[in-house]
């Protein structure tokens, strides 16, 4: 049965300069006949006036691009629809696609979806679109483009070697009376294994990095009552995200703002006021998510006044000396003097954060870098099969060979060569209605 033609509006609803409508499927070429008057030339764009294909009036003047399979996103014929941004017009443009036999509306990520299936591209790509599309800093953006492409290059290879591995492995038992076989197993493929699975553990180390990149870095801004740390945290924002007051203990609960900071995703929680006891069992319960929140960050900014003599608890930390327009700085080493009233000081603190970020990241951010569980499963699955290879001897060869078969196995699983369909389901419900 052939695959149906499945149509969304692609470009984000309401109203708008441009509206992209996208259609894919075997009936693409006769719908955008029916609709444009005739055929339209292969990847060039044209202007053409769109009409409803019952009453032939005309819906609106339209730019088409027309994909033909096998070169498109999908791999089917692929056709957009670069119609003026209106509600009206694309209901009504959507309204008429619908009308014809065969048609459908397109249900999440299943352009993407049909891409992967046709061979357009693996499930690393397809999860790094998705990682594209709701990129909002700069190194979230860096993170999809580079490090996805790296880390398919790298698993390519990888499964290159492998295959070599198994060969040279399978024909040391196949033509074991061979001299020349043997001393290929002896000289190159345990040096080799161990490599690869060196290489496979050294990319798993950076799974953590990637998924702050991704899900951001968790800075927790802690000090005594009435230091400032609101009002700090408002200047990070550049709007009211905490309430601020002279009275001490105005933060109870733990208020999160996620922000962009130096292209680096991270989420600033403001916490109550650190001291020895509470006022009140509130009081109390708000230092207790304090420090639950410092233990759960990634970085600690600690907020002090400039004229205080505040002991700070943490070893490692940003350390701030605020309301630095209101007094002479005690003699601090290390503490950046700042003003949230004023901005004094901001960009440093940002600039501090920021440093933070690229060095708990690290070069391997941007490198052959897991930034998704299902690849780290995929990658610790091949190691142990490598580790086990490793633990067979030349007379149990047939035992390493099924092991770097498993290992081979396993990348496969990574790229999408092979997998089952639960995963796919959960990988791509997470796309929105037009990719």
């Amino acid at each position: 049965m052939p695959p149906e033609t499945i149509y969304a509006l692609s470009s984000a609803s309401g109203r708008a300069g441009v509206a992209v409508v996208r259609m894919s499927g075997p009936a693409v070429r006769e719908v955008t006949r029916q609709l444009c008057g005739g055929d339209v030339p292969a990847r060039l764009a044209c202007l053409r006036a769109v009409r409803d294909p019952r009453s032939r009036e005309v819906l609106d003047h339209a730019v088409i691009l027309f994909f033909p399979a096998p070169r498109s996103f999908t791999g089917e014929d692929v056709v957009e629809f670069q119609v003026h941004g209106s509600i009206a017009v694309v209901r009504r443009l959507i309204a008429a696609l619908s009308s014809f036999e065969g048609c459908r509306p397109a249900s999440a990520g299943e352009f993407a979806r049909r891409a992967f299936l046709n061979g357009r591209i693996d499930l690393v790509e397809v999860e790094a679109l998705g990682d594209l599309l709701s990129a909002e800093t700069e190194m979230q953006r860096k993170l999809a483009v580079e490090g996805s492409r790296r880390l398919r290059l790298v698993a390519s290879d990888w499964r290159t070697r492998l295959l070599h591995l198994r060969g040279i492995c399978e024909a040391h038992i196949d033509f074991s009376d061979e001299s020349d076989v043997s001393q290929a197993i002896d000289s190159d493929s345990e040096r080799d294994i161990e490599a690869l699975h060196t290489e496979i553990l050294a990319a798993l180390a950076g799974l953590d990095a990637g998924q702050r990149v991704r899900a951001g870095f968790r800075v927790a801004v802690l000090g005594p009552p009435n230091a400032g740390k609101s009002t700090l945290v408002n200047a990070l924002a550049d709007r009211d995200v905490s309430i601020t007051s002279p009275v001490p203990g105005t933060t109870r609960d733990v208020v999160e703002v996620h922000l962009d900071l130096g292209g680096f995703a991270v989420i600033i929680a403001d916490t109550a006021g650190i001291r020895g006891e509470g006022s009140d069992i509130v009081e109390e319960e708000g230092m207790r998510r304090a420090w639950r929140a410092a233990d759960a960050a990634d970085i600690v900014v600690w907020v002090s006044p400039v004229d205080s003599d505040a002991i700070c608890p943490f070893a490692d930390c940003i350390r701030v000396a605020s309301m630095a327009d209101l007094g002479v700085a005690l003699s601090q080493g290390g503490v950046l003097h700042v003003s949230g009233t004023t901005g004094y000081g901001m960009k440093a603190l940002i600039e501090a954060i920021r440093d933070r970020c690229a060095s708990l990241s690290g070069d391997r951010a941007f490198g052959s870098l897991v930034a998704h569980e299902r690849q780290a499963q995929r990658l610790r699955a091949a190691s142990e099969h490598l580790s086990r290879a490793l633990a067979f001897s030349d007379a149990t060869l047939d035992m390493r060979a099924e092991e770097l078969r498993l290992a081979c196995g396993a990348l496969d699983m990574l790229t999408g060569k092979i997998g089952n369909e639960d995963v796919l389901d959960v990988v791509f419900a997470q796309f929105c209605i037009g990719k």
